[in-house]
């Protein structure tokens, strides 16, 4: 599986054009059930609003939806999705709720209010790379912590909170296929008595 870019958690952006509100709010969602149940979410806590559009990217069987919701054809749903194409993010679903002002936006004011409420809720999002990790731990004398901290985070590794007992444990993740030269010098650092546990490769954030 090839590396992928997707946003953390969500994100909103607002727009606003003759008194109509339009707030889209953007989540990761790597399955279907998990779009289906933002968008519930999303519904239920704008019932009075006019229209709940949406649209999403899976990168599963690459699929992709919308719904103009009751809006003009393609003129809410499908140019939402056309900005999450441009972006080149994938498992991701964008709602906007439209609470409508009283006055008829015509068929460019609806693109170009639910374009730039989609792009205003991106630029709001934090953009990860998804890739193949390894979660990797070595224990290690108080008087070697610091030079391993610091051999660790040169080799580009995100440490996680270390462990503190009689030794001191180093955990941390980094790109499969990049470990070897790391564990070369970890050996060096502690003259060949580190032992050092490498995970079976998985997907996650990094």
């Amino acid at each position: 599986m090839e590396d992928y870019r997707t946003i953390r958690g969500t994100a909103i952006g607002e727009y606003e054009e003759k008194k109509s509100r339009f707030i889209a709010q953007l989540s990761f969602a790597d399955s279907e059930e998990k779009a289906v149940a933002f968008l519930e979410q999303v519904r239920a806590a704008n019932r009075t609003a006019r229209h709940n559009v949406y649209a999403y990217r899976l990168r599963e069987g690459s699929r992709e939806r919308y719904s103009d919701d009751g809006e003009p054809a393609k003129t809410a749903g499908t140019p939402a999705l056309e900005v999450l194409q441009h972006s080149g993010l994938t498992d991701l679903i964008v709602v906007i709720t439209r609470y409508f002002g009283g006055v008829l936006l015509g068929t460019g004011g609806l693109v170009r209010a639910y374009t730039t409420a989609t792009s205003r809720a991106l630029e709001a999002a934090e953009v990860v790379t998804v890739r193949s990790v390894v979660a990797l731990d070595v224990t290690v004398d108080y008087g070697l912590y610091e030079r391993a901290d610091l051999l660790i985070r040169a080799a580009g590794g995100k440490l996680a909170e270390p462990e503190f007992t009689d030794k001191a444990t180093l955990r941390w993740q980094m790109p499969e296929h990049t470990e070897g030269p790391l564990l070369t010098q970890l050996q060096e650092l502690t003259r060949g008595t580190a032992n050092v546990t490498v995970s079976e490769p998985f997907y996650a954030a990094f």
